[in-house]
C-alpha cells in the first residue's frame, strides 16, 4: 500500500483500499451531483414570480411546483431505496442521476403549468435516494470518526449550489427566462453521470439485503424520531426561501436584482454551517443537533422582526444558512440508529427535509393568504422549530432511558 492510501477506505468488504486521490475524486463526483440537485431545488424559489407570469398564475400558486418537487422526494426516496437495496451502489447512482437530468430537461420545455408540476414531481423522485446512497458511499471510504465530515463534503455541493449555482441560475433566469435554469441543471446531472462512471469503481452488490431488511428501519423508534426532527423542525428555512423574492422586494424594499445576492449570502451561511457542523457532529452528534435547533429558532424570530432592514435581513439569512449544520449530523444519526437498513434510512433523511420543504411552502402560503404578509415567514418557521426541538428532546430522553436500562438486561 502506498503512503497515500487510506487503510479504511473501501466501498465494501473484501475490496482493496482506495488511495486518497481516488477518494477525493469520488467525493468530488458525488458533490457535483449534489450541486445540481441543490441548484434545481433552490433556484426556482427566486423565480416564482416569473413562473407565475409565464403560466398565468399567482406567485402563491406558482409555489405549488416547490411542493410537487418535495412530494416527489418524499415518495421516491423510500420506494427507490427499497427497490434498489440489492443493486450495486454505483449502478444505482448512475440511474438516479440520469433520471434527475431527464426530469429537469423536461421541466424546461413543459407546455402547461400542469405538465410543469408533473415534471417537477418526477425530477424529485431520485433526489432523496441519490443523497442517501452517496452518503453511504462517502462514509464507507473513511474511518468511523470522520464519517460526518465525508458526508458533509458530499453535501458541500448542495451548499455551494446556494452560494453560486442558485444565485447564478436566478440571475440568468431573470436575464433570459426561468427555463434556462432547468437546462443548466439537466446538463449538470449528465456531467455527474459521466464523473461517477469514470471515478467510482464497480462495487459488489450487497449480500443479505432485501426489501424486508430495508423496511426493518421503519420498526425503529429512533429512526422515526430523527426523521421527525428534520420534517418538523426545518420548515422555516423553506417557508422563508419559498418566498424570498417578495421578502426582498416587498418587505425590505430592495431591487429584484438583490434577490440573487441575498440567496448567495444564505449560501455562504450554509457552507460555514456544513463545514464546521460536520466537525462538531463528529465530536458530539446530539449536542450539535440540539444547539442548531435553538439557534435556528432565535434567528427566524429575528428575521420577522427585522426583515424591513436590508442589512439585518442579510445577517438573518446568513445565520439561517448556518443552521444547515444539522444536515450532515442527522444523516449520520440515521446511520447510527438504522441497523441493517442503511439505504432506506439514509434516503429517508431527504424525504424528511422535503416534507419540511412542502410544509414550509404550504404554511407560508397559508399565512400569506390569511393576511399576515411575507414578513411573517420567520414566525411561521420559529413555531415549527419549537416542534422539532420537542421531537429532539423525546429522542434524547428515550436514548438515555435505553442506555440506563441496558446493563440490567443480562441480569434479567
Amino acid at each position: 500500500m502506498s503512503e497515500h492510501a487510506l487503510p479504511h477506505a473501501a466501498l465494501s468488504s473484501g475490496q482493496p483500499p482506495l488511495s486518497a486521490l481516488t477518494v477525493t475524486l469520488i467525493i468530488l463526483a458525488l458533490a457535483v451531483g449534489s450541486f445540481g440537485i441543490g441548484t434545481g431545488e433552490f433556484a426556482i424559489m427566486g423565480l416564482l414570480p416569473d413562473v407565475g407570469t409565464t403560466f398565468g398564475v399567482t406567485t402563491a400558486e406558482a409555489g405549488y411546483v416547490i411542493s410537487a418537487y418535495a412530494f416527489g422526494v418524499v415518495v421516491g426516496a423510500p420506494v427507490i431505496a427499497v427497490i434498489g437495496a440489492r443493486f450495486r451502489r454505483r449502478d444505482l447512482l448512475l440511474v438516479l442521476m440520469g433520471l434527475f437530468a431527464a426530469g429537469n430537461l423536461a421541466s424546461a420545455i413543459a407546455p402547461t403549468f400542469e405538465s410543469f408540476i408533473l415534471f417537477r414531481f418526477l425530477s424529485g423522485l431520485p433526489h432523496g435516494a441519490y443523497f442517501g446512497v452517496a452518503a453511504l458511499v462517502a462514509a464507507s471510504m473513511v474511518p468511523v470518526n470522520r464519517r460526518t465530515q465525508a458526508v458533509g463534503k458530499v453535501m458541500l455541493g448542495l451548499t455551494v449550489a446556494t452560494l453560486i449555482g442558485t444565485p447564478l441560475a436566478a440571475f440568468f433566469g431573470q436575464l433570459f427566462d426561468w427555463q434556462f435554469m432547468f437546462v443548466a441543471v439537466g446538463i449538470t446531472g449528465l456531467l455527474t453521470v459521466a464523473l461517477i462512471a469514470i471515478f467510482l469503481p464497480r462495487d459488489k452488490a450487497p449480500k443479505g439485503i432485501n426489501a424486508l431488511t430495508e423496511l426493518g428501519a421503519l420498526k425503529r423508534k429512533q429512526v422515526w424520531l430523527t426523521l421527525g426532527i428534520a420534517a418538523s423542525g426545518f420548515c422555516g428555512m423553506f417557508a422563508v426561501f419559498s418566498y424570498i423574492s417578495p421578502i426582498v422586494t416587498e418587505v425590505a424594499g430592495l431591487n429584484v436584482g438583490m434577490v440573487p445576492v441575498i440567496m448567495a449570502i444564505f449560501g455562504c451561511g450554509m457552507i460555514v454551517g456544513n463545514i464546521f457542523g460536520a466537525k462538531l457532529a463528529d465530536l458530539s452528534l446530539m449536542r450539535t443537533i440540539g444547539w442548531s435547533l435553538v439557534l435556528y429558532f432565535f434567528v427566524l424570530v429575528s428575521l420577522s422582526l427585522t426583515a424591513e432592514n436590508p442589512v439585518l435581513l442579510g445577517i438573518c439569512c446568513f445565520l439561517i444558512g448556518c443552521s444547515f449544520v444539522v444536515g450532515p449530523a442527522l444523516q449520520t444519526r440515521l446511520m447510527d440508529v438504522a441497523g441493517d437498513a442503511q439505504t432506506l434510512a439514509a434516503a429517508l433523511n431527504h424525504s424528511a427535509f422535503n416534507v419540511a420543504n412542502a410544509l414550509g411552502a404550504l404554511f407560508g402560503g397559508m399565512a400569506i393568504s390569511a393576511g399576515y404578509g411575507y414578513g411573517a415567514m420567520g414566525f411561521v418557521g420559529a413555531a415549527t422549530a419549537v416542534v422539532g426541538f420537542g421531537v429532539f428532546l423525546v429522542s434524547l430522553t428515550l436514548e438515555k432511558t435505553e442506555r440506563a436500562a441496558a446493563p440490567a438486561c443480562p441480569a434479567e
